[in-house]
Formats: structure tokens, C-alpha cells, sequence
């Protein structure tokens, strides 16, 4: 009875699955079911962190670009200067020393006087030289007198030999006693001219215009021809030069621009290079290269009507050799550097793109380049942020660069 109520209980009459399952078999599946509902738990948390991130992003506003300062390039002309330092050089330097031996009577100049040609400076005792110069007038008043005596008697001489009445021998010798005599009135000439020359040395006078430095020598001084006391020292001031050098490399086109006649600009400038003393005209180049330091000099003329310049005084010097024409300019600060490569930041679209250029003349804080275009706009500021590609905001309007050609440096 029992095994015959097992065979009914496993086999259906219809040969079916069995009318129930062993619970072995349902615990199987529920622990499946715990398992996949652990795995599904953390990936759905990190799904929804990850959408919660999106959405935050998203919320999030956008980083602002970098703020910078900026510069447009513009089309103008610059000039092409030489730098160098020259000393202030009197056209005329007068050191003037006693002609005569003599004691010194009066001082006529003011220390720092200006002076004209010809205005008395110092007077030397010249009593001894009138006194020689007397004797010298005499002597050749005699001698002139003892001439025409000769003259004389050679004309009656000559009077009596048309009439046979002397020997050709006596008019002879008349003739070169006449010129004997005119040869000692020369003599006497000579003299009385040098000595007036002693006597005029005695009453020294300004040979040239110009400020005469400190007094050297006060009256009751002795003086002496062959000493080396200088009486007075006497400076042109109007016009002075200026000699600086500039490098043999170039002296090319330094040359080349006085073969075509032109009139080249050199202002001087202070100590510092920032203030401009005076302007003049390139006058003259040197006639030969120092070896030494491989540059050669050059003198510029300045009116110097305002004593602007001193002399001996050490000034700089800019030389105008050229002026280009028709280049791009943009502010020297917004070129940047990377190794021997020059380039800068165009701006475009609120972004800023490196962009190579090449730097030529630089004046006045411009510098013509190559690689942009007039109207371009460039970063010049905030370098140490900026890279290629980076997102700007300008902070002001576009800087215009001058192109008035500046001449300071």
C-alpha cells in the first residue's frame, strides 16, 4: 500500500511534471534573486550619484576666461636709431697763455663772463716795449734819412756821368751805397714791426666768443713767454658739438645716407636717457675706425642757444639713421619670448592664440613686427596665465599703439 501511494505521488496518470516542486529547489532560487538584488543595489546608487553630478554640472555656471589688458597693431612709421654715449665738445677752445715777459697790471674779465672777439682780458706792463719800440723808429727815421741823402747824390751823379764830368766808377759805387741804405731801412722796418708786435702782446684781447672759466692769474702776477701760466681760458658755447661713436657695422648706412645729402637728426639726452637736452644735425664722421673698440667717431653740431650744453659734459646720444614707412607696430610689453622665438597673444573670439612674430626696430615702447596685420588685436597683460587657446576677457577697450614715432627711448 505504501509503495503503490509513492508510484502515485511521483508519476502523474497524464505523464506531466510532478504536481509539486522539492523546497531545496525554491530556496535555489530565492538566494539568486537576494544575490542579483545586492549587485543592482550599489550600481543603482552610483547611476543616480552620477545623474546627480550632471544635473549639479550642468546647474554649474562656466569658469570665467582671464582677464587681460590689450593692444591693437597699428600701420605707422618708426625711426631706426643708433644709442651711444658722447661728451659735449666746444667748436673753439681758447688756452691763453703771455706772448711777453712782464708783470701783469690789470684783469679785465669777470669770472664766467661772456665774452665777444675782442674784448680786453688782461693787460702786461708794456712801458719796456714802447721804450724799444721808440728806439726801433728812431733808428729807421735815421736810416731813412741817410737813404734819401744817397738817393740824392746818385741823381747828381748820374747828371754829372751824361755829362763826362765824373768817372763811371763813382756813379758805381753811389748805386750800391743806395742799396746798402734801402736794405737797413728794411732792416729798420722789420724791427720797429716786431716791437710793435711786443707792445701789442701786452694788451691781450678775447681771439674768439665765448664764456671764460675761472680767473687764473690777478695783477702784480710775473709772466713769462716761455712759462706755461695760462692767463685765461675761453670756451665757445654757441654753436657746441657733441662727438660720440657709433659701430663700425653700422657705419654702412650711416654713410650712405650723408652720400645722399641728408640731414640726420641727434638728439641728446641726460644721464638717465629720459630727458632730451637738445637737438642738432649729424655734422661730420671721423676718418678712420678704432681698431680698439671698433666703432668710429662722429661730431653733431647743436645751436645750444639755451647753454643747454656744457662742455666736457657726458650725454646720450640718438643718432636718426632712417625712418620706415608704412610698418606694424604693436607695444614692445606685448611680445613674449620662448627661447630665440618671439611671438604674442592674438586675441580672436574672446580667445588668445600664440601667434610668431618677428620684432624689428623698437622706439618710444613700439616695435615694428612681421607676422600680423594692422587692426589686430594682442594680449599685454596677465602672461603668466595666459596659454594658447584660453578663454580672455578684456578688461578694456583695445590699447591703440602710437605711431607718431616717438623719439624717446
Amino acid at each position: 500500500m505504501t509503495a503503490d501511494m509513492n508510484e502515485h505521488a511521483v508519476i502523474s496518470p497524464d505523464h506531466q511534471l510532478p504536481a509539486f516542486v522539492p523546497r531545496h529547489k525554491g530556496l535555489h532560487v530565492v538566494m539568486w534573486i537576494l544575490v542579483l538584488l545586492i549587485l543592482a543595489v550599489p550600481l543603482l546608487l552610483v547611476l543616480h550619484h552620477h545623474e546627480e553630478a550632471k544635473k549639479t554640472a550642468a546647474a554649474r555656471p562656466a569658469a570665467p576666461g582671464i582677464t587681460i589688458t590689450s593692444a591693437t597693431a597699428q600701420k605707422g612709421n618708426i625711426g631706426v636709431y643708433l644709442d651711444a654715449i658722447g661728451t659735449v665738445t666746444p667748436v673753439y677752445t681758447d688756452s691763453i697763455t703771455s706772448q711777453v715777459d712782464g708783470l701783469v697790471v690789470a684783469v679785465h674779465y669777470t669770472e664766467g663772463q661772456r665774452v665777444r672777439e675782442g674784448d680786453p682780458l688782461v693787460d702786461i706792463d708794456s712801458r719796456p716795449y714802447r721804450a724799444m719800440l721808440l728806439q726801433a723808429q728812431g733808428a729807421l727815421e735815421r736810416d731813412q734819412s741817410v737813404l734819401a741823402q744817397a738817393q740824392m747824390d746818385l741823381e747828381r751823379y748820374r747828371t754829372a756821368w751824361a755829362r763826362n764830368a765824373i768817372a763811371k766808377q763813382t756813379l758805381d759805387d753811389q748805386e750800391k751805397l743806395v742799396l746798402q741804405y734801402e736794405g737797413t731801412v728794411k732792416n729798420d722796418q722789420g724791427t720797429v714791426q716786431f716791437d710793435q708786435i711786443q707792445v701789442d702782446y701786452c694788451h691781450i684781447t678775447a681771439p674768439i666768443a665765448g664764456r671764460v672759466g675761472l680767473r687764473l692769474v690777478d695783477p702784480g702776477n710775473v709772466v713769462q713767454s716761455a712759462g706755461t701760466i695760462t692767463l685765461a681760458l675761453i670756451t665757445q658755447l654757441e654753436p657746441i658739438t657733441v662727438i660720440f661713436t657709433i659701430p663700425e657695422d653700422s657705419l654702412g648706412q650711416v654713410e650712405a645716407r650723408l652720400n645722399a645729402k641728408a640731414k640726420l637728426p641727434v638728439d641728446a639726452f641726460d644721464r638717465t636717457a629720459q630727458t632730451k637736452i637738445a637737438s642738432g644735425l649729424l655734422l661730420t664722421l671721423d676718418n678712420q675706425i678704432d681698431t680698439t673698440t671698433g666703432t668710429v667717431k662722429g661730431r653733431a653740431l647743436f645751436a645750444n642757444t639755451n647753454d643747454a650744453l656744457f662742455p666736457n659734459q657726458f650725454v646720450n646720444t640718438r643718432l636718426l639713421v632712417n625712418t620706415l614707412e608704412g610698418v606694424t607696430l604693436i607695444p614692445s610689453s606685448a611680445i613674449q619670448q620662448n627661447g630665440q622665438a618671439s611671438f604674442v597673444y592674438l586675441i580672436q573670439n574672446n580667445f588668445a592664440h600664440m601667434r610668431s612674430v618677428t620684432p624689428g626696430t623698437t622706439n618710444g615702447g613700439l616695435t615694428q613686427v612681421e607676422g600680423i596685420n594692422p587692426g589686430d588685436v594682442v594680449a599685454n597683460s596677465s602672461f603668466d596665465k595666459l596659454q594658447d587657446k584660453a578663454a580672455v576677457v578684456i578688461s578694456n577697450k583695445p590699447v591703440t599703439a602710437s605711431t607718431s614715432g616717438s623719439s624717446a627711448p
